[in-house]
């Protein structure tokens, strides 16, 4: 088989990486020239316009793909706030009646809490308003036998920029919050089925602590959205950016055994409606796929991630996590490292709900910290080259030990 890493040698300067500057241009275009991409709206779109003329343009068919999804990531959580708050003040109104529908309403809130974290379809989800959005995807061939599939994925879209994510310190403070809000709800939702019972008249007073969480989560939700969307440099202009910047690398050398799907995304930044829709469509015509998503790679990095989550926790494929390990050991110059976030899914979560093993490549730091993450301040100019010149040359060799796992185990 030819050597891949040709292109790419360990240690290449940043002015010696050819691929280098397309990646930045990229981003450039995302995130100063079209801006903020908040889901569902016309700047998303016309970021995932310039994803289809780019792979156009490399001689790829591109495909556009239509889908509903969430305006925020909030209204569900606001919604799922107030139906506590209504448990709350229903509870005691009149006796077992109410015990029994506070209780329900409560559960009922719970469990779609439960799965709106896990991704997965809910009362809140139903409800929550909907607009349009895209996915931008385009397939590459092997030189040799299609033995698998490669899916590279990178979202388009920017967050808001709430006060919960101002400062590591401010992201701390979001992520024990919602942990504890959660815990208090579930003590709401079993305290509340035994007053549904038994009556006692200690068992409100003991959720007030949970009514107080709620406003604070109600307050917090109604708080981002009324925030600027980000211009979405690092979160996540990078990882589209590298999608395009793939697809042309690997038009001028493609793999040996495996089909690539490069996958631009929608709506990830409200839950994943569009890698969910993605996925949804195309799970059947996947030949042993693997999913490798990008995030976040302009100012740390090479990490890979082996857990993330909110309450759900999911992990990285165990496969794909030895291999970035080996690629990590054989490269050490490079300096890639193991992470994790707390507080946060990447739509590696979604390929691993429907059964595809899958891995995040990302710029999370060694303290754990993500640069600039849904912040105003994510733009361009903090874009570090010398960074994103050895997270391509990790996710390049990556790319091409991924290739080699047909002959591996052949």
């Amino acid at each position: 088989m030819k050597n891949k890493t040709s292109t790419v040698p360990e240690l290449e300067t940043p002015e010696k990486n050819k691929f280098l500057s397309g990646w930045l241009d990229h981003i450039k275009v995302f995130a100063a020239e079209i801006g903020p991409r908040g889901s569902t709206t016309e700047k998303e779109r016309e970021a995932s316009d310039y994803c289809e003329s780019t792979f156009r343009n490399l001689g790829l068919d591109p495909q556009m793909e239509f889908f509903q999804s969430a305006r925020s990531i909030y209204h569900p959580h606001l919604m799922a706030a107030l139906m506590m708050l209504a448990a709350f003040f229903i509870y005691p109104l009149y006796g077992r009646l109410t015990a029994v529908l506070a209780g329900l309403i409560s559960l009922i809130s719970i469990i779609s809490q439960l799965l709106e974290l896990s991704f997965q379809d809910n009362l809140f989800r139903r409800l929550v308003p909907k607009g349009k959005s895209q996915n931008v995807f385009a397939t590459l061939p092997p030189q040799g036998t299609r033995k698998q599939d490669l899916i590279l994925v990178g979202h388009v879209d920017s967050h808001r920029s709430p006060l919960v994510f101002r400062s590591p310190s401010w992201v701390n403070v979001y992520q024990i919050f919602t942990t504890l809000a959660f815990v208090l709800s579930l003590l709401q939702v079993v305290l509340y089925g035994l007053g549904a019972f038994f009556s006692w008249p200690w068992i409100w007073p003991l959720t007030i602590p949970s009514a107080v969480s709620s406003v604070l989560l109600a307050a917090m939700c109604l708080e981002a959205d009324s925030t600027d969307f980000s211009p979405g440099a690092n979160d996540n202009a990078t990882a589209a950016g590298l999608v395009l910047t793939l697809a042309d690398h690997l038009q001028q050398e493609p793999l040996e055994n495996t089909q690539v799907w490069f996958v631009c995304t929608g709506c990830e930044e409200v839950q994943h409606y569009g890698a969910i829709d993605f996925f949804r469509r195309h799970l059947s015509e996947f030949k042993d796929p693997k999913v490798v998503v990008f995030e976040m790679l302009g100012c740390a990095g090479p990490s890979w991630l082996v857990k993330e989550g909110i309450v759900v926790p999911f992990h990285g494929d165990p496969q794909l996590v030895e291999i970035a390990e080996r690629v990590s050991a054989s490269h050490p110059a490079l300096g890639a490292y193991p992470s994790t976030i707390k507080g946060g899914n990447t739509e590696m979560a979604d390929a691993l709900r429907v059964g595809i093993p899958a891995i995040t490549i990302n710029g999370i730091d060694r303290n754990g910290e993500i640069p600039y993450w849904h912040q105003t301040e994510d733009t361009f100019d903090k874009m570090a080259p010398e960074v994103m010149n050895r997270n391509y040359q990790f996710i390049w060799k990556y790319i091409t030990a991924v290739d080699s796992i047909p002959l591996e185990t052949a």
